[in-house]
């Protein structure tokens, strides 16, 4: 048996304080050439506070398209949809992200429950 079916078995993916499943937050963004800078840096301000001392936050990404240079991909994950959503309703993310929405000409938001993950080989840096 695999260490993700002994997790299956025992109850599924939880975060770490067993309230849920980790969750992934994904911003589908756009972003003009023109704002590129404005946004890589609101962009470093959110990530560097927010990894810093938020509850429930464990990671996240952005990227960039291969295909299209104005659009862009931050994802997030988290212990719990719940601890995100927390977060999101606090006054201060609204002020925090506001310099890095302002960049965006269009954004989509999607938010799922972590189902399934392929474990990490032994030795592969995180």
């Amino acid at each position: 048996m695999n260490e993700w079916e002994r997790e299956e078995r025992a109850g599924g993916h939880r975060g770490p304080d067993g309230s849920g499943h980790r969750a992934r937050v994904v911003f589908l963004v756009r972003v003009p050439d023109e704002r590129t800078e404005d946004f890589l840096r609101a962009y470093e301000a959110v990530r560097h506070l927010v990894a810093d001392g938020v509850p429930g936050h464990l990671v996240d990404q952005v990227c960039r398209s291969s295909t299209d240079p104005e659009q862009w991909l931050i994802t997030s994950e988290w212990a719990s949809l719940a601890d995100f959503e927390a977060w999101e309703r606090s006054p201060e993310h609204r002020e925090l992200v506001r310099p890095m929405r302002d960049c965006f000409t269009d954004a989509r938001s999607l938010r799922f429950h972590i189902h399934a993950q392929t474990p990490v080989p032994a030795g592969t840096p995180r």
